[in-house]
């Protein structure tokens, strides 16, 4: 969040199996939203959900930063349907309760949280041994909307 990101902090995407990526959550932002963006594209997704995609990841990865502390991960999978994100925070701050409060737009709280519900299919927050997993999907295809 503050300064210039060094070459030593800047991390690319770690391959765990066919399917699944794993990177750390820190400042460098820009290499986190490259890596979704590429594991996105090459698990189907296309225009306005892949860019949901890598906007939610972002706001996943901000929210872990700034309210986080101690750092955490982020690791997408596909399956056909579509792509599954899991945020992990370490130290836990979120508990599925956040996930039904309307955002403070005066204060600018919880904005990227409601933004997320939006554009996400599905969200779910589990708390684990003391951390937080966010866990978003988007299908390939935006359900039909009335």
């Amino acid at each position: 969040m503050g300064g210039p990101v060094t070459p030593g902090e800047r991390q690319r995407c770690i391959m765990i199996s066919e399917f699944r990526l794993q990177w750390p959550i820190t400042r460098d932002l820009a290499t986190l939203r490259e890596c979704v963006h590429a594991f996105g594209f090459g698990a189907g997704l296309t225009g306005q959900r892949l860019q949901d995609l890598v906007f939610v990841a972002n706001e996943a990865a901000t929210n872990v930063l700034q309210h986080g502390g101690a750092g955490g991960a982020l690791i997408a999978w596909s399956d056909d349907v579509g792509v599954s994100l899991e945020v992990v925070d370490a130290v836990g701050a979120l508990s599925e309760a956040d996930l039904s409060l309307e955002p403070d737009l005066a204060a600018g709280h919880g904005v990227g949280l409601w933004l997320i519900r939006r554009l996400c299919d599905e969200v779910s927050i589990e708390g684990v041994a003391g951390s937080a997993r966010l866990r978003l999907r988007l299908r390939r295809q935006a359900p039909a909307t009335a």
